[in-house]
């Protein structure tokens, strides 16, 4: 009997746990947008990391930390973390519109390459929803394939056999499609090989050395594009196309 009573209090820890931190996290976010609208940016700071760190890495979570950097005049910090929101949530305006804000206010003004009108035209499809969204229509396709198959499999009818076949082929490339979007998502998240400048100025050089000739000069709030690493060197790539080594520890990545 003492047995059961164990493992009926195990289960019920394993129950309601995720609901109590939820709750928790939930609790956190709240009196960190109090202190937000209360004007206490630095607090408000504070209480947003704890529920990033708390595994609740949603781009509104992002959005809102870099608001309250940007109110405590923190340029780098605010980019950042409004990068950070623009890859998990790519359609969002009021995103895009504040990165754009706290750029404006950065020393370096950097031309970009556009990207080859096909590359393009396939990110931006990619971006229509998220990796999440994805994942949810690949399911749903999914399980439309396995219903219209099933119908090709035992209908009798001639015609609902032909169109239950082809639609279905269409369910499975759609799922399959909407698949590979969630993951290229997701991969762009867990592997962003964009970083941000948090170091006043920093001098790119030719190789990763300090002995390596002085190329040219960025400064903190500019984003540059991670190509390879060495010995604690990022060897980095500007939106213009210049390419130079910097020290790690000059840049914090998105």
């Amino acid at each position: 009997m003492k047995k059961k009573y164990i493992i009926l209090v195990l289960l019920l820890l394993v129950v309601c746990a995720p609901v109590v931190m939820a709750q928790n996290v939930r609790s956190i976010l709240d009196s960190a947008n109090q202190r937000y609208s209360e004007g206490r940016y630095q607090k408000a700071i504070e209480l947003y990391q704890r529920v990033l760190a708390k595994g609740k890495e949603a781009p509104g979570v992002y959005y809102n930390l870099g608001n309250a950097y940007y109110k405590s005049n923190q340029l780098a910090p605010a980019i950042l973390n409004y990068e950070r929101a623009r890859l998990r949530d790519p359609n969002n305006d009021n995103i895009e519109y504040n990165l754009e804000l706290a750029r404006q206010q950065i020393t370096d003004r950097i031309e970009q390459i556009p990207d080859f009108f096909i590359t393009r035209w396939i990110r931006q499809f990619i971006n229509l929803l998220s990796s999440d969204q994805w994942a949810r229509m690949s399911m749903f396709t999914f399980l439309a394939f396995l219903v219209l198959f099933s119908l090709y499999l035992y209908t009798r009818n001639i015609g609902i056999k032909k169109g239950a076949f082809w639609v279905s082929i269409l369910a499975v490339f759609l799922s399959a499609s909407s698949f590979v979007f969630s993951m290229q998502q997701k991969k762009d998240i867990l592997n962003s090989e964009e970083a941000i400048v948090f170091e006043p100025k920093v001098v790119v050089r030719s190789s990763p050395a300090q002995s390596g000739t002085e190329l040219f000069v960025i400064h903190e709030g500019t984003k540059v594009y991670v190509e390879d690493q060495v010995s604690g060197w990022y060897e980095i790539r500007l939106s213009d196309g210049s390419q130079g080594w910097l020290r790690q520890q000059s840049v914090e990545p998105v």
